[in-house]
């Protein structure tokens, strides 16, 4: 977390490192995503990605899930993934899912991880009763 904190004033080279670092993608990967216009919206919230990092705490970067840290949590949790997303994402929703007690798991047909609202629409209103 600390490498993304002193990136902060340089956006590209700290979405780089967490594209790297974090996600494991290769880095040719992520050069020929800087030719995409995505790129700039990425680079428009690099600076929320310490906080990700903070939040996911010891999880982070290629560390295993410790389900234990979930054992103690008592509200309703929906746990949503795109069933387009890469393997090692919908295996992540997966564990987080069944490391909370009583969670329930859905995952989107169709989707990646950046699931759309009219997919997510529907699930959302399905578990919050409405």
């Amino acid at each position: 977390m600390a490498d993304l904190e002193a990136l902060s004033d340089r956006p590209g080279e700290a979405i780089r490192y967490f594209m790297t670092k974090g996600i494991g993608l290769p880095g040719f990967v992520v050069t020929l995503m800087k030719l995409m216009p995505a790129w700039k919206g990425l680079k428009a919230v690099a600076h929320t990605l310490p906080y990700d990092a903070a939040v996911v705490g010891e999880n982070a970067f290629g560390k295993p899930l410790d389900a234990a840290q979930w054992a103690g949590v008592e509200v309703p949790v929906l746990v949503v993934g795109g069933g387009k997303s890469p393997g090692w994402m919908r295996a992540s929703v997966k564990a987080v899912a069944e490391a909370v007690p009583g969670a329930v798991h859905r995952e989107i047909p169709g989707q990646n991880h950046m699931i759309k609202a009219s997919a997510i629409g529907p699930v959302l209103t399905e578990f919050f009763g409405g």
